[in-house]
């Protein structure tokens, strides 16, 4: 038996792609004018939950959202003819000063905050911890704790947000259109 999800579950950026394209499947079978578009498109985009989509798409037939298309395709590989950058190392192959310094942060910011706690040095021993992490960031740069998945998650996301703006851009030229 499957569990349904909460309606109260918060939506991503490509749950409110996959509502904006059967959206426009809807629009494009004449179920909804351009103008009722326009209003739940906004709304779509505005909309921070499953049950708020689910409400738009109540007096619709299908297609609806799909949730689990939609965490299928994130998992989709990106399309070979985008430049793939090299992958960051992985902890296995830092060099023994990554290592030492990845083992320390931790340590330093519990024993600061130990020692802040007790009376024993004041608060600005907290500073070297994040002088530790500083350093570590610019020895190795920025990635050296990040992985491959969250920079494509990134740039799925500004492809997404680009898109959407596109969309919004395409109705309020078209209204203005019509309100001529």
């Amino acid at each position: 038996m499957t569990e349904v999800p909460s309606p109260q579950l918060r939506i991503s950026d490509q749950n409110r792609e996959s509502a904006l394209s059967a959206l426009g499947e809807h629009m494009s079978a004449g179920r909804i004018d351009i103008e009722e578009y326009g209003e739940r498109s906004a709304r779509i985009t505005a909309a921070k939950t499953r049950g708020e989509l689910v409400e738009l798409f109540a007096d619709l037939p299908a297609p609806h959202p799909q949730y689990e298309e939609v965490r299928q395709a994130v998992a989709a590989p990106e399309p070979a003819a985008a430049p793939v950058p090299a992958a960051p190392r992985t902890p296995d192959q830092w060099s023994p000063p990554q290592r030492f310094l990845a083992a320390i942060v931790p340590l330093a910011f519990i024993a600061a905050i130990a020692l802040i706690a007790t009376g024993t040095l004041a608060w600005p021993i907290i500073f070297v911890p994040i002088g530790l992490t500083v350093f570590g960031k610019s020895m190795w740069g920025h990635d050296w704790n990040h992985d491959q998945h969250h920079r494509d998650r990134r740039d799925r996301h500004l492809r997404d947000r680009d898109r959407r703006r596109e969309l919004r851009d395409s109705f309020r030229d078209h209204r203005r259109g019509l309100d001529r």
